[in-house]
């Protein structure tokens, strides 16, 4: 290995050093986010070896806010497509600065609804119940949104019936997840963080 090769695995390590280290890539406001909606790398980790099982897979993070996990993902399991689709275009903004400060090329950020994609589209997928903070008494990222009850129901429904026409063998990863999105061919196969993180695999 070379001596800029070796700087430039120093540089990238020393980012995924810890949660604190790694949010420096963003700007301070994001920052007092993250503990509330970001993706601890811990979880990233995890998830991504779940969901990159196999080489050269396309993973989608819905809901990705600034990116965290696919970043974190990208780096932990990184021969895997990333994919974050995000509603807020500034956070959209933040995690293609942070994606290109990393230099990472498997990840691509896309700013719009998850309900605009077709999850076909996609081998596996991670979520981190994004739809949570449509219901009352919830932490909000921002006021740039509408929030409301119905929303949250629609989102399930929307997410429910998408995954329910995925091809067995599809993965899905979750975290603080209500499970009101998931149809009943996903099973169990592991759990971690105090059963917070959940692994699923489509059976039918």
């Amino acid at each position: 290995m070379s001596t800029l090769t070796s700087l430039a695995s120093w540089h990238l390590d020393n980012w995924f050093n810890s949660d604190y280290q790694f949010h420096q890539l963003y700007p301070e406001q994001i920052q007092g986010l993250a503990r509330r909606h970001w993706t601890p790398l811990s979880v990233a980790r995890k998830a991504a070896l779940f969901l990159a099982a196999e080489t050269g897979v396309r993973i989608l993070d819905i809901g990705c806010g600034v990116g965290k996990f696919c970043l974190g993902a990208a780096y932990y399991k990184p021969d895997a497509l990333y994919f974050g689709v995000e509603q807020r275009k500034n956070l959209v903004e933040r995690a293609e600065e942070a994606r290109e400060r990393l230099g990472f090329y498997n990840v691509s950020f896309l700013h719009g609804n998850f309900t605009e994609l077709d999850l076909r589209d996609y081998d596996h997928f991670y979520f981190y119940n994004s739809f949570y903070e449509n219901l009352q008494e919830t932490d909000k990222i921002d006021d740039s949104i509408a929030y409301s009850a119905e929303l949250f129901h629609y989102y399930n429904r929307y997410l429910f019936r998408q995954l329910d026409r995925m091809p067995s063998g599809t993965r899905l990863a979750t975290f603080h997840s209500l499970e009101g999105e998931i149809p009943p061919g996903f099973q169990v196969v592991g759990t971690g963080m105090d059963n917070l993180l959940k692994f699923w695999v489509k059976t039918d």
